[in-house]
């Protein structure tokens, strides 16, 4: 079975029992598992989080010039996460030496929505309340991964 997939389902198990028990939010529901998968790559960790940062501040600019709450935030939140996120793939694709694999990039990040998502529960309950549980879940999901016998994934 896909390490992904079971990633993605402990994560989802992990972060609701996070937020029922703690009533702080992961950073999104998928985000646990995502992460677990790339704890591995620290780097890789800290240039999503360092995303999720910059995609806060963004909305947080574009929200003292224009009208954004509810599902507008959202979307512009994903939107701008995606556009960092893929700016800073760009930069790493550019600075690539051939021949040296994408997985050797001191700048890889972690999915496309994962830093909108986290972004968007930093504007809700800000960063130390999401950060914490969100690195802690991951860990869970991690170990959990390791006790079931998914520790060769990647």
């Amino acid at each position: 079975m896909d390490p992904t997939l079971i990633a993605i389902a402990v994560g989802l198990i992990v972060s609701l029992v996070v937020t029922e028990v703690l009533g702080l939010s992961v950073g999104g529901m998928i985000v646990p598992g995502y992460i677990a998968l790339s704890l591995h790559q620290p780097i890789a960790v800290a240039m999503t989080v360092l995303a999720a940062v910059a995609t806060w501040w963004v909305v947080r600019f574009i929200s003292q010039h224009a009208i954004v709450f509810g599902r507008r935030r959202v979307v512009i939140t994903i939107l701008v996460g995606f556009a960092i996120g893929m700016t800073i793939r760009t930069i790493a694709e550019m600075t690539l030496v051939s021949g040296v694999p994408e997985t050797m990039t001191p700048m890889v990040m972690i999915g496309f929505i994962i830093p909108g998502l986290i972004a968007l529960w930093f504007e809700r309950q800000g960063f130390i309340e999401t950060l914490s549980p969100m690195l802690s879940a991951a860990v869970i999901v991690r170990l959990c991964l390791i006790l079931i016998g998914m520790e060769t994934f990647s």
